[in-house]
């Protein structure tokens, strides 16, 4: 439903080039999936699958089909070359929203957490400082927290929240004017907590709504942001979790 806002406006500079890169930067996700398939480079497949994911994140009911396409692509990208890190992120990523659809008992009879946090630990490996790979670190620890609770997550998988906002403070750290990160942070911890991290929810989302966007998605995840930040700064808590749930790639109640 942003879409609209994203290309009315006038404002987002033309395509600098033809790249699979240049089609996701500026929002012609079809063509950077298209271009990107056919150039069938690990780089191209990349970003066709992150375009596919940029889809999914837009859309008003999560799609289990389309995600399964994306993590398709992205092991393409992994097979042809491993030493990437961002393929890695991004599966990680995949595998994330699909456990929020299939739920919780199915995702672990499958290992989706285990096979997310071996992607994920591949990527610091190959990157260390990669802010999409800290921040995605930190919100498998808030995640597995939130769902385990926190003496049991620690135990079986050594996550914490503690760890988790220390991994997201180390990705803005990484790349301090990205907006999406920050986004995510304010997400991961409503779902933990909304009441006892308030401060920090609206900090975070108070940067994303303010902040400058570098991409058609990221115009999208600021629309976002400022939306979901009056919806909490009203107190309209089931109108914010509605909000939150769809952003996170929750099924509909």
């Amino acid at each position: 439903m942003f879409l609209v806002l994203v290309f009315s406006t006038g404002a987002w500079p033309a395509l600098a080039d033809d790249s699979p890169a240049e089609f996701y930067r500026t929002g012609a996700y079809d063509r950077a999936i298209q271009t990107g398939i056919a150039e069938n480079t690990a780089k191209s497949l990349t970003v066709a699958a992150r375009a596919m994911m940029a889809q999914e994140m837009m859309r008003e009911t999560p799609c289990l089909d389309c995600l399964q396409k994306t993590e398709k692509l992205l092991r393409q990208a992994i097979g042809k070359n491993p030493d990437l890190a961002n393929p890695h992120i991004f599966l990680a990523a995949a595998i994330g929203y699909q456990t929020r659809i299939v739920g919780i008992v199915a995702a672990r009879l499958r290992g989706y957490a285990d096979a997310a946090k071996n992607e994920i630990d591949t990527a610091l490996r190959l990157e260390p400082n990669n802010s999409w790979a800290l921040a995605a670190i930190g919100g498998w620890n808030i995640e597995i927290a939130r769902v385990a609770g926190g003496t049991l997550a620690d135990m079986l998988y050594g996550a914490t929240l503690d760890a988790g906002v220390a991994d997201f403070q180390k990705a803005f750290q990484a790349a301090p004017g990205n907006i999406v990160l920050r986004y995510q942070y304010a997400l991961a911890l409503s779902g933990y907590d909304r009441k006892k991290y308030f401060k920090d929810i609206e900090s975070a989302l108070s940067f994303a709504a303010t902040g400058v966007p570098q991409t058609a998605y990221e115009i999208y995840v600021q629309g976002q942001a400022r939306t979901m930040l009056a919806t909490l700064r009203q107190g309209d808590i089931p109108a914010y979790e509605k909000l939150r749930k769809r952003a996170q790639g929750y099924p509909a109640d």
